[in-house]
């Protein structure tokens, strides 16, 4: 089981982030570093704290470090257009000399829509925003010029150029478990899974929803890697390090520890030995 790291950007500051970043990137047992893509904070009470946009300090952390790979997980399609965010991705893949790992949602916060007068809209328009969406990234990540019409988007003879380092295009992470709308577009489209949620049972369930999801097209699930985030406390290191032995067990690829804000390097060392351990 390979392992990562994933620092919120928000309640904390840039030397902090930058010093949890340069210090994983020295340990070899840390394969990834996510941030996540939000403008206000998320999961606490006070909302109107410190939030860092995603992909501007994933670019900085990116120059910062040298061997760890780096992705937001995730960048929700609803903030930004997907022909600029599939320029984002590929300018970014050439800065981090191919390190980059891709991750995109449908989007969900509504308060952060509301402040800044996006329109999230409902559920269905959610998914239909992100299929299309899905449809104009991996075009234009993959052909010189792309033709697109859709309800949301639309390309005419659209370029992206130059196009990413990594052929097709930067390794790919769909977020969610909806088995109606996310799980097929992994099957369809991705090349990384992260189950949305925390408990074991859950996660083998939906993975067999997506093993059939892949069936159901031909494609061998063994070309998706799966992962799963666990809060990494402190004080709760034990319970971590059984939960990733159960995990590990049941065929899970990356543990992603969520390391809670504000940040700090003193953490690594035992999550690196833990990681260790668990192997």
């Amino acid at each position: 089981m390979l392992y990562a790291i994933k620092t919120s950007p928000q309640y904390t500051t840039w030397e902090d982030m930058l010093s949890v970043w340069q210090t994983a990137d020295e340990m070899e047992i840390f394969h990834s570093a996510w941030n996540f893509d939000h403008f206000y904070p998320i999961n606490v009470p006070d909302t109107t704290g410190p939030c860092m946009e995603a992909w501007i300090t994933l670019t900085a952390l990116a120059q910062a470090t040298k061997r760890i790979r780096v992705g937001c997980l995730v960048s929700g399609i609803v903030y930004r257009h997907p022909a600029v965010l599939a320029n984002m991705i590929s300018t970014l893949d050439i800065v981090s000399g191919g390190r980059l790992e891709l991750g995109l949602g449908a989007g969900w916060n509504e308060e952060e829509c509301d402040a800044y007068g996006i329109e999230l809209g409902s559920m269905k328009q959610r998914f239909d925003r992100f299929d299309e969406a899905l449809a104009v990234i991996h075009s234009l990540l993959t052909q010189e010029v792309s033709n697109f019409s859709g309800n949301y988007f639309s390309l005419t003879d659209a370029r992206n150029n130059p196009p990413p380092i990594q052929q097709p295009h930067p390794p790919l992470l769909i977020g969610g478990n909806g088995e109606k709308r996310t799980l097929p577009n992994v099957a369809k489209y991705a090349q990384h899974w992260n189950y949305a949620a925390f408990d074991l049972e859950g996660f083998i369930a939906k993975r067999e929803v997506l093993h059939q999801c892949c069936a159901d097209i031909g494609r061998d699930p063994s070309e998706i890697m799966t992962s799963i985030h666990q809060s990494a406390e402190m004080d709760k290191l034990d319970e971590l390090e059984e939960n990733c032995k159960a995990f590990k067990e049941a065929g899970l690829d990356l543990m992603v520890f969520y390391l809670p804000p504000p940040h700090s390097a003193d953490v690594l060392k035992p999550l690196a030995e833990l990681a260790e351990r668990v192997g």
